[in-house]
Order: structure tokens, then C-alpha cells, then sequence
């Protein structure tokens, strides 16, 4: 049985919104991406200013560093499920 011309347009309908879907999710990857930057930034400003409280905020920086990865895998994971899965 071949396609018809509606099951081919909805199809591809189907695949154009899933990567659309797929995008708006990985728009959280983009901003972790800023996040993580501006946080590194102000970390290396911080310590440049004040040297002696380095000891202090690298545990605050990595544990803020982490959170922030793991926003980014979420919205990975996200995106992959809409764009593979669904």
C-alpha cells in the first residue's frame, strides 16, 4: 500500500514540529551555557579582588557549577526525548 499525499504532508508535519519541540527545549542548554559563564567570570573576579576567600567560595562554586551541568542535561535530555522518542 502506498502513501498517500495527506499521510506524507502529515508526517512530515509531525517531524517539523518535533524539531521545533526539540529546539525550544535545548533553549535551556543555551542558557546554562550563559549562566555557567557569567558564574565563572564572577568567581574569577572575586577571587582576583580577595585571594584569601578562594579556600571559601570553590565549594560554593562547584556545587553552583553542578546544579547549573545538570540543568543542562535535563534540557539534553528533553530535547532528545522529543526529537527520538515521542
Amino acid at each position: 500500500m502506498e502513501p498517500t499525499v495527506a499521510t506524507v504532508a502529515a508526517t512530515t508535519d509531525l517531524t517539523m514540529l518535533k524539531a521545533i519541540g526539540a529546539g525550544i527545549a535545548a533553549v535551556g542548554m543555551l542558557g546554562s551555557g550563559i549562566g555557567l559563564g557569567m558564574m565563572i567570570g564572577k568567581f574569577f573576579e572575586a577571587v582576583g579582588r580577595q585571594p584569601s576567600v578562594e579556600e571559601r567560595l570553590s565549594s560554593y562554586f562547584y556545587i553552583g557549577a553542578g546544579l547549573i551541568e545538570a540543568i543542562a542535561l535535563f534540557a539534553f535530555a528533553i530535547a532528545a526525548l522529543v526529537l527520538f522518542v515521542l
